[in-house]
């Protein structure tokens, strides 16, 4: 029978999964059956899609867009490759919505932060003793190249302002929104509404400190802009940025992001 294996078509006499696995592979490779990771042998059909995976080694490009096709189906696989995603702000959330977004495979990222990584990052974002004293665009660059080498990932370190946003997000369908002061919230989102008239915007409002985590939602204030977090519980005395919440948040942003990049905008 004809069947897909690792992105390619091959013809095979194999009659269950764990047969072509044997076959192909080794007793110790994972397996995934059109889409779903099998620990019990499965029949095959002619047309299936079969991912063997070897555990502890990176597959070439061509085998892990096979692997992410899998997981995600081809149609959704090919909608996050072609995705232009900018992040402004490479803190607890954006860190953390980068990672994210390039696990799922998303084809092209914006990073622009104009900040360097210190201790008092350590507690919520995506970063590491070793990249203390480093950009944060240099040392989020370096962590997604390891997640997923085969995404183009452009960083710019540089402050945004109202006289550069039209310059630095043009080109881009979505701008994710990750900044920690009010203010520059407010800035990024009100020029990006009026400087770039066909960018989608989500934006994070509300997860400081340790209030429960349903009091976060998603809401859909204005047809382009989306914004996630519980509205209310901002940063400050007492009430700090702590990793569980403002991750619950920042996994709000990458889930809405990801919506939109497969066509879904409601909230």
């Amino acid at each position: 029978m004809q069947i897909e294996v690792n992105g390619k078509k091959r013809l095979i006499a194999c009659r269950t999964a764990f047969e072509a696995r044997a076959q192909l592979g080794n007793d110790t490779d994972i397996v995934i059956l059109n889409g779903f990771q099998i620990d019990s042998d499965c029949p095959l059909t002619e047309k299936d899609t079969l991912t063997i995976i070897r555990k502890g080694t990176m597959p070439a490009q061509d085998e892990l867009e096979s692997m992410m096709m899998a997981r995600h189906t081809p149609a959704v696989h090919k909608k996050l490759k072609q995705g232009r995603v900018a992040i402004a702000g490479l803190g607890g959330l954006g860190s953390n919505i980068a990672v994210m977004l390039a696990r799922i495979g998303v084809g092209q990222l914006l990073l622009v932060d104009f900040d360097i990584v210190e201790p008092s990052n350590l507690n919520r974002q995506s970063y590491y003793i070793r990249h203390l004293g480093m950009t944060k665009t240099l040392a989020l660059q370096s962590q997604l190249v390891e997640i997923n080498p085969f995404i183009q990932i452009e960083i710019r370190t540089i402050r945004v302002e109202v006289g550069n946003v039209a310059e630095l997000f043009c080109g881009y369908e979505i701008l994710c929104e990750a900044f920690d002061k009010p203010n520059a919230k407010a800035m990024l989102v009100n020029t990006a509404l009026e400087k770039l008239p066909d960018i989608k915007i989500v934006a994070a409002s509300g997860m400081a400190g340790f209030a429960s985590s349903n009091l976060i939602k998603t809401t859909r204030p204005l047809k382009r802009l989306y914004v996630c977090g519980d509205l209310e519980n901002g940063a400050g005395i007492g009430s700090g940025l702590m990793a569980p919440r403002v991750q619950i948040c920042a996994g709000h942003q990458a889930n809405m992001i990801l919506r939109l990049l497969v066509g879904m905008e409601e909230i």
